[in-house]
């Protein structure tokens, strides 16, 4: 047995399940071939859920379980002054822009480039979490600010509440209220309004209608921020045992009920309002914040054997440095499809196309050579960041 903790005030949790979202996001991105994809690497159609649709919720949580971590590092005084703001700002943008780029990758087809993307909303996300969470934080007696659970829940139920009221209530031109298909919906329509179509996902599509919809829009980043929200209670819930002195498993039971609790609130709107990841229904908030939070728990409490921390060393390397790992990924992604070789009768050769080829030749399964694509990105991502985590360099932006 042993300590949970990473280093320099780090929780090991944290990062391994950091790492793991990452992890799941380049093997849900990166397989050999899109059609042979196994089942929980794809996202639902629709309505409903498959472990690929909690890899970004998950990591969402952890940007919240980061923003509750570094709030008792600030000093007194901080949280209103002009200089952490202009440091929130400085860091949304960045995200904002660095997602700008990876969606122009490779031709920088500007006529035709995507918007809304990952680190767009995560950089939304951020600011109006830190927003929620920073400013009516309360002193503690040493005066550095300290989280208001009860102020930031009730956000999140405000949040979750009014998105659902503007989903179910709101009229939309042409198709009525309520709608929450793809092409209908409230979600979809103010995103063809803001952005216009060219600068939609372009794979976010209606049968027998074309791009409708962007699975990263914009008012569907309202309850996306509760993903952040919750991880931020749940680090301050963390902050909080480990500064009274609690510890062991025990410790850990208020989370996981609370995790098990937003599991089965989210269900149970089924009724009310699907499960939804492209258009982040309330329900799916809830569930996946539930889901995220339930997987902390099991990790902090596994993390403790000194077997788990080292079979869960490479989702450190990807927790430490999240965002580059991510951004290599997605360099490579862009890269896979452009063409090495034309030729004749035949496909042509792209570098996803001869990964596919390669893998072939070592199984005669299409769905496991795909995943084994998949995996040596993976691999060789881990591979290529492994340097900076030896040296204890953790990239932010």
């Amino acid at each position: 047995m042993g300590s949970a903790k990473a280093g320099d005030g780090r929780i090991l949790a944290l990062d391994v399940l950091r790492g793991l979202a990452v992890a799941g996001m380049i093997l849900v991105t990166s397989p050999g071939s899109w059609d042979q994809s196994y089942g929980p690497l794809k996202h639902a159609a629709w309505n409903g859920w498959t472990p690929a649709d909690l890899v970004f919720p998950t990591f969402l949580f952890c940007v919240g379980m980061a923003i509750g971590l570094s709030a008792p590092r600030l000093r007194a005084g901080d949280r209103a002054s002009a200089a952490l703001w202009v440091k929130v700002a400085r860091r949304t943008g960045l995200l904002i822009l660095l997602g700008l780029v990876l969606n122009a990758l490779p031709t920088f087809d500007l006529a035709h480039l995507r918007i809304p993307g990952i680190l767009q909303r995560i950089g939304l996300c951020y600011a109006l979490a830190s927003a929620v969470c920073l400013l009516p934080a309360k002193p503690a007696a040493d005066g550095t600010p300290r989280i208001d659970i009860g102020v930031t829940a009730l956000a999140a139920v405000a949040l979750l509440v009014g998105y659902w009221a503007l989903l179910a209530f709101t009229p939309v031109p042409g198709f009525g209220v309520g709608r929450l298909d793809s092409h209908g919906s409230l979600p979809a329509f103010v995103d063809r309004a803001v952005f216009t179509i060219p600068h939609l996902w372009p794979y976010g599509l209606t049968e027998g209608v074309g791009v409708t919809y962007d699975p990263e829009g914009l008012l569907s980043t309202l309850p996306a921020t509760v993903n952040v929200l919750l991880g931020a209670i749940a680090a301050t819930m963390l902050t909080r045992r480990s500064e009274r002195g609690a510890e062991g498993a025990a410790s850990l039971v208020p989370l996981l009920v609370l995790g098990a609790a937003l599991v089965v609130a989210g269900l149970a709107l089924v009724p009310v309002v699907p499960v939804n990841k492209r258009i982040w229904t309330s329900s799916f908030a809830l569930f996946s914040s539930g889901a995220s939070l339930v997987a902390l728990v099991v990790l902090q409490a596994v993390l403790k054997v000194r077997a788990a921390r080292i079979i869960a060393a490479p989702l450190k390397v990807l927790g430490g440095n999240a965002i580059l790992a991510f951004v290599v990924s997605q360099v490579l992604g862009a890269c896979g499809g452009l063409t090495l070789k034309h030729r004749a009768g035949l496909p042509d050769l792209t570098p996803q196309g001869f990964g596919f080829e390669t893998a072939q030749r070592l199984t005669a399964d299409p769905y496991l050579a795909s995943f084994l694509c998949a995996l040596a990105i993976l691999t060789l991502i881990t591979l290529v960041i492994a340097p900076l985590h030896r040296r204890g360099i953790h990239l932010r932006l």
